[in-house]
């Protein structure tokens, strides 16, 4: 099991571990550590990349995944990298600019469940853009009016912060998993959420910023329909 430093405080750019496993393939050198910043790429949120630092060698992270269950984490090396042996420490150090800007997207997706009022069907959280599509009659999303009001959100300065509830009363509270095509975050029997006050509360694994300015302006870019149950809502930083 990976201690997931992350889960505790997303800002932590790295951390000391030590190698636990080296799986090779012909597309890659997977390195489990027993503890990381990295997040593994799951609920929509893309993996993160960075180094891991060795006396002085440097070994670039391409992604990063989950190992066999969720509570394992891959770090993905060039096939041809030669990491040191298991049981050698190691420093797990996170592209922080690239983590950041996930942070800000995926809180920012938060607020769009808030403004658009409708079943999550799916998402994706990248650097630069992200969508979410939702379950909705395509007349009812009015592109000026969605980003009005998601920068308001994000100018509001609203805190965004994570908590565990158990697993029973997620499933009292079935409408704190708002995103239809994603489990919720199970860990030991918990499960995650994250609370905007007055805004936002569901169940999300993933990395965020603490205060909805952090984010800075958004703009929507594109409204579209890809199919029937599918509107898709997409989001950039603003210029």
């Amino acid at each position: 099991m990976t201690q997931l430093v992350f889960r505790d405080d997303a800002y932590e750019r790295s951390c000391d571990a030590r190698i636990v496993a080296v799986r090779r393939s012909e597309a890659s050198v997977a390195v489990e550590l027993d503890a990381t910043v990295f997040y593994p790429m799951s609920g929509g949120q893309a993996g993160d990349t960075g180094v891991l630092r060795a006396n002085n060698i440097e070994l670039r992270v391409t992604d990063t995944r989950k190992g066999e269950d969720s509570d394992r984490v891959l770090h993905l090396l060039a096939p041809d990298a030669d990491p040191p042996a298991i049981g050698s420490p190691v420093i797990a150090e996170l592209d922080w600019e690239r983590r950041h800007r996930h942070m800000r997207m995926h809180t920012c997706m938060h607020l769009l469940c808030a403004v658009v009022a409708a079943p999550v069907t799916g998402g994706r959280i990248a650097k630069d853009k992200s969508h979410l599509d939702f379950d909705i009659d395509m007349a009812k999303l009015d592109k000026e009016a969605i980003e009005k009001r998601l920068n308001e959100l994000i100018e509001g300065a609203h805190a965004a912060t994570p908590r565990w509830i158990d697993s029973a009363e997620l499933a009292a509270n079935p409408q704190l998993v708002k995103t239809m095509s994603v489990a919720p975050p199970l860990g030991e029997r918990r499960v995650r959420l994250l609370e905007i006050p007055g805004v936002d509360l569901q169940a999300c694994g993933g990395t965020h910023v603490a205060n909805t300015r952090e984010i800075g302006r958004v703009q929507v870019v594109r409204i579209r329909s890809e199919g029937k149950r599918n509107k898709r809502v997409t989001v950039a930083f603003a210029p």
